[in-house]
């Protein structure tokens, strides 16, 4: 038992239905506050003009990033889809309220992870 977690500490992030530099804010204001598997220099970019683009990232919500919080201003909203543990998810939904206005679209609860869509914009 030693090592092991009493919950998963990681969530799952898919933007979409955005530009890339509305989903390159909503990153960087989420990497402000949350270890994650997108470095400072992974920009998201289109890579089709024809076929939408999803973004991903894994955000470790075990420790939130004190400090200022970046002020997190999109040109339009963004929907997001979120994946992880309840513990996590209802972390990283904290956060994301301190950060955006978010509007709740669906949550669809499973045996032990839960799938959160929402449609983020400017607070």
């Amino acid at each position: 038992m030693g090592s092991e977690r009493p919950h998963p500490e990681s969530v799952s992030v898919e933007i979409s239905g955005c530009s890339k530099d509305d989903a390159r804010i909503v990153f960087d204001a989420l990497c402000a506050c949350f270890t994650s598997d997108r470095c400072s220099d992974d920009v998201p970019q289109d890579f089709s003009e024809t076929r939408p683009t999803v973004w991903l990232g894994t955000f470790d919500v075990s420790e939130a990033r004190q400090g200022d919080r970046p002020s997190a201003r999109l040109a339009a909203s963004v929907d997001a889809d979120v994946h992880g543990g309840y513990w996590a998810i209802d972390r990283f939904r904290t956060t994301l309220d301190s950060l955006f206005t978010v509007h709740e679209l669906s949550t669809v609860p499973g045996d032990q992870e839960e799938e959160l869509h929402v449609r983020l914009e400017s607070r």
